[in-house]
């Protein structure tokens, strides 16, 4: 079954060929969370993964952030860190992705990521705020410092440590997924 499972999915996705090595999945187009699992050793990680965040953001966006189940919450946190670090260091996270900010370091945690959590808790730290972090409070720390480049650089080494830490988080995210399988569910 997993064997057919796999061939739709290659002639779906454009790929009737068996491919010769992980090859790069071009988004989420429907497929439930034992369709994008089953990718594995066929699909590179990174591209399985991205999927799943794609899927959820559908999810989301349809049904509102907070109907997620806590482990759909956290893929969708470790993506955005990982995307928006990568492109652009936490400033970048904390201006494009302030709703998942609250939740990064603990998402950080369930993959396992613990370096990573304590490097993106003292980024958050640096925001400066008092109290609940909450979206609310990641913009309205981020808007403050706007005009001059004094967070920018508060910022900046904390993405250096970042990029010398962080590796590849593609690999302990889809770990979690498979181990929370129950909690995560694609269309």
């Amino acid at each position: 079954m997993l064997g057919r499972i796999r061939s739709r999915l290659r002639t779906a996705l454009g790929n009737g060929a068996k491919p010769t090595g992980p090859q790069w999945l071009k988004g989420y187009t429907g497929q439930t969370t034992a369709d994008l699992i089953a990718l594995e050793g066929d699909y590179r990680i990174d591209s399985i993964v991205l999927a799943f965040e794609q899927a959820l953001q559908v999810k989301a966006s349809r049904l509102g952030l907070p109907s997620l189940t806590d482990a759909e919450r956290v893929v969708l946190a470790v993506e955005a860190l990982e995307r928006e670090v990568n492109n652009g260091g936490f400033s970048q996270l904390f201006f494009n992705s302030p709703e998942q900010v609250p939740t990064v370091v603990s998402s950080l945690k369930a993959i396992g990521a613990t370096g990573v959590a304590q490097i993106a808790e003292a980024a958050i730290g640096a925001l400066g705020i008092k109290g609940k972090v909450t979206a609310n409070a990641v913009e309205r720390a981020i808007s403050i410092d706007d005009e001059d480049d004094v967070m920018e650089e508060r910022l900046n080494q904390f993405d250096q440590r970042y990029y010398e830490t962080a590796g590849d988080l593609a690999d302990p995210l889809l770990a979690f997924i498979k181990a929370n399988l129950d909690q995560i569910v694609v269309p």
